[in-house]
């Protein structure tokens, strides 16, 4: 490989939320969606070279950022964007909650799939809307929408719109076409809103491709928002850099004023040089980096069918987050992950954070060098060893 991603980085202690918050000592991370890889180099050099210019002022957008934008999803997930179309902020999550705020009155109802991404929660609630969930269907070791359930809460008049998460936090499934298609179509019947979070855009396994939903048709991408950042792919999350598109120019002027009365339309200095050497100069980078994440994904099966049988890992089709039943264990997700903290010194997600249908599972990040992996993974399977059997 031209890039070293086996390289251990030493985090602990440079004020790091995934390192720096256990405050036991020796712990290993596996939790928090970011990396423990260095960037790409090319955003590396784009980060020094304006830090050479030593002043960081108040930051506007130039037209070499949307050229950036719009250059990279239009050759590597067939996505047309006209810049006019973007509106630049700190990151998804300020994102969803300012769409939110723009697009729903309060006590209406904001529609997505369970489990899900802890934050979608917060960005409903905090606007003091009502949340509608759609349970997803576990089966096969593998999750499905349930669509006759989506078609009655899209049905309710209080219904305004509906996130789509895709790939899928936590559940690692890359949405088909036939999935979103499908989604939309019940979405325009209903008159609601797609608010499609794809900030795991980049990050697919072989085999699995992202179909942006607004690439479906001239009406889906009228009738979507969608959020996409580099911070995922990229390990740039610090820099605070993401992007709203809206084609529909009513939807997108209450956007921007949401955004506005957020206070979310200040970007820093630094996130728009690194997307724009990312999205203009990163592309072999991370291609390397899908392939090193997949390897990991490939270790984990094999090491979860030599020393955790009956741990079921559901296929991992994008992000870097492996979804992994519990349920042998007898704990619910929990009670589980305070042990393997306790006990074996790795820190993981559980489930029970993303709601309805997560108990049973726990989240582990495999975003990290592979000596590192197998250690945390030794650990864990340490403190499964020790339970009763069931």
């Amino acid at each position: 490989m031209k890039f070293d991603f086996d390289n251990i980085v030493p985090r602990r202690g440079s004020g790091s939320v995934k390192w720096d918050l256990p405050k036991e000592d020796g712990v290993i991370p596996m939790w928090v969606a970011d990396m423990d890889f260095m960037t790409a180099p090319a955003v590396l050099e784009a980060l020094e070279k304006r830090l050479r210019h030593g002043v960081f002022g108040y930051t506007r957008i130039t037209g070499e950022y949307y050229r950036a934008v719009c250059s990279w999803f239009s050759r590597r997930h067939g996505l047309e964007m006209k810049p006019e179309w973007i509106i630049p902020i700190s990151g998804v999550v300020p994102a969803l909650t300012c769409i939110i705020r723009a697009l729903v009155k309060p006590g209406e109802k904001v529609i997505f799939q369970s489990p899900a991404y802890n934050c979608f929660y917060t960005s409903v609630t905090k606007n003091g809307c009502t949340l509608s969930l759609n349970p997803l269907t576990y089966k096969d070791n593998t999750y499905t929408i349930d669509f006759e359930d989506l078609e009655r809460r899209a049905a309710d008049p209080d219904a305004r719109v509906l996130i789509l998460c895709n790939p899928h936090n936590p559940s690692g499934r890359v949405w088909t076409r036939e999935e979103l298609a499908r989604t939309g179509e019940i979405c325009l019947r209903n008159h609601l809103t797609v608010i499609a979070d794809e900030i795991h855009c980049e990050l697919t396994g072989p085999g699995h491709e992202y179909i942006p939903f607004a690439s479906l048709s001239e009406e889906f991408l009228m009738n979507s928002v969608t959020c996409t950042s580099p911070s995922k792919a990229f390990n740039i999350a610090g820099l605070e850099i993401a992007n709203i598109t809206a084609a529909d120019s009513s939807v997108r002027e209450k956007i921007r004023e949401a955004v506005s009365l957020c206070e979310q339309d200040n970007i820093n200095s630094f996130g728009p040089a690194a997307l724009i050497a990312a999205y203009d100069h990163g592309e072999e980078w991370l291609d390397e980096l899908l392939r090193y994440i997949h390897g990991n994904y490939r270790h984990l099966l094999s090491f979860a069918a030599d020393r955790l049988p009956g741990y079921d890992i559901l296929p991992l089709e994008g992000t870097y987050l492996a979804w992994m039943n519990i349920s042998r264990s007898g704990m619910k997700s929990d009670m589980l992950a305070e042990a393997i903290l306790k006990e074996g010194k790795v820190m993981v997600n559980p489930g029970t954070m993303y709601g309805p249908g997560g108990e049973d599972f726990i989240r582990i990040n495999l975003a990290c060098p592979r000596k590192l992996l197998d250690e945390g993974l030794r650990r864990i399977a340490g403190v499964l060893d020790k339970l009763p059997e069931r």
